[in-house]
């Protein structure tokens, strides 16, 4: 049984690390596909990351390299601990380039070979989002990430043609490979369900 989960965890793994084709459809002016450039988000992250972004660049482009350049981005702070199974919990500020700001908050449930605790500070490159309705709601992905001290990690989320690309510099040891999915909310809620 228990290579069996691993087998399944591998293959989730592979799966959900292919290339998302970036939408690019020509929208009309001040429409939520208005994109930041790979400048205006290293500006951010090492805004917020603060002397913690020395590879900040190297994940942001990346992610951009990966799935084009973002129509949102998201700024805040989490905590996740997991022992087997696990939870996440964050709250931040989604930033569109002219639908405004807009406060989320994450949680989500995990399963698989994770042990540990960690804090983060979490900057989330979000992709093709048509509405600001659309982030609200769950984004599987896989999370095969090592948290060291002052440890970076980037991980995927996808929903439809939503991407959600979270970078994170975390603070504490988490280890391991999980399954599992984030749900954006519009309140904070303890149910990571």
């Amino acid at each position: 049984m228990f290579k069996r989960l691993i087998g399944t965890l591998s293959l989730l793994l592979c799966l959900l690390s292919l290339p998302v084709a970036a939408q690019s459809q020509v929208q009309p002016q001040g429409s939520l596909s208005d994109t930041y450039s790979t400048n205006e988000l290293l500006d951010a992250g090492h805004q917020f990351f603060g002397s913690v972004a020395s590879g900040l660049a190297s994940l942001i482009e990346r992610a951009v390299g990966q799935y084009g350049q973002p129509n949102a981005y998201i700024l805040g702070q989490e905590g996740s601990g997991a022992l087997f199974v696990g939870a996440r919990y964050g709250e931040g500020v989604m930033y569109t380039r002219n639908a405004g700001n807009h406060n989320v908050f994450w949680q989500g449930p995990s399963l698989g070979l994770n042990i540990g605790a960690d804090g983060s500070r979490v900057m989330m490159l979000v992709y093709n989002l048509p509405a600001i309705e659309s982030i609200y709601d769950r984004y599987p992905g896989v999370d095969g990430s090592i948290y060291a001290v002052g440890g970076l990690g980037m991980t995927a989320l996808k929903r439809h043609n939503v991407v959600v690309v979270p970078i994170s510099a975390g603070i504490g040891v988490r280890a391991g490979i999980s399954v599992g999915y984030l749900n954006f909310t519009r309140e904070p809620t303890w149910n990571p369900f």
